[in-house]
């Protein structure tokens, strides 16, 4: 039973949550100080906001593994992946994003009625993500998109509302995605051109999309201080941005055009260090 656990937690990657949760975690900061309610219902809001980023998460997570298992298959660097491993099997993993799925939507109905209503617009756009490598290079904005939309969420959750303010921390954490999901696809470049496979790697080639990289993280940083400035932040939280815009710098230099060997680095202990050091800086600010 342990095994199996560990298998399911290594096919969605459960560590890479921390990528989205610190971001909801700081939108859910700036609703809490907006809001009224009683103790008892935040701490019941918070609780089943984490239950809801984990299902819909392994839910995305999971459908993505399904739908890509035959090209994890052909592919060297997936091919040990669980399903094409065969440490777990299609049809149990369609099980568990069914029950994942559902659990999303239950948790969703716990926290209100509008957040049950947009549970289902908010499921079909992180699992549609899947399938867009198949007809746009665009794929890398879809899943920022994707992942972009916790903090929104989150919001939305203690507040029961929508607002200008946590859209705009939905665009810097699209364009952060997007940025180093780009690079990550670095190291599929040739396969996603074999295999009719799209990408900005394969389609504008490496060095090209470094460029687009960066672009992409320059928009992110200007909007994640235009947010700070929009939403009244004090200096502790601009401080942590400083340190976030210069693990942007450490982690372009750590990927090179000739030498992604360096990509994984880049990929977790960066960008997970850049969502926690926002979530930090604007606790403590």
């Amino acid at each position: 039973m342990i095994h199996l656990i560990s298998n399911y937690g290594k096919m969605i990657k459960f560590s890479h949550t921390i990528f989205a949760l610190p971001f909801a975690g700081l939108a859910m900061i700036l609703a809490i100080l907006q809001t009224s309610i009683q103790a008892s219902i935040l701490y019941e809001k918070i609780f089943y906001i984490i239950l809801c980023m984990i299902t819909a998460r392994s839910a995305a997570m999971g459908f993505n593994r399904v739908v890509d298992s035959e090209f994890d298959a052909k592919n060297p660097r997936t091919a040990m992946r669980e399903i094409p491993a065969g440490s777990l099997s299609k049809k149990s993993v369609i099980i568990f994003i069914l029950l994942s799925s559902l659990l999303f939507l239950f948790f969703s109905y716990c926290i209100s009625l509008f957040c049950f209503l947009l549970s289902f617009p908010a499921l079909f756009l992180i699992l549609f993500y899947s399938y867009t490598k198949r007809f746009t290079y665009f794929c890398h904005f879809f899943l920022g998109i994707a992942i972009g939309i916790a903090p929104t969420a989150a919001y939305i959750a203690i507040l029961d509302k929508i607002d200008l303010l946590p859209f705009l921390w939905t665009l810097g954490l699209t364009f952060h995605i997007a940025g180093f999901d780009i690079l990550y696809s670095m190291a599929d470049a040739d396969f996603d051109t074999v295999n009719g496979l799209h990408s900005i790697p394969s389609r504008f080639g490496i060095k090209k999309a470094f460029w687009i990289s960066r672009a992409s993280h320059i928009v992110s940083f200007s909007v994640l201080l235009y947010a700070g400035i929009y939403a009244g932040l004090g200096l502790f939280y601009f401080v942590f941005l400083a340190i976030t815009g210069i693990l942007f710098i450490i982690e372009h230099s750590l990927v090179k055009e000739n030498d992604l060997s360096k990509l994984p680095i880049a990929f977790f202990h960066i960008n997970a260090s850049i969502s926690i050091v926002l979530f930090i800086g604007i606790l403590i600010d």
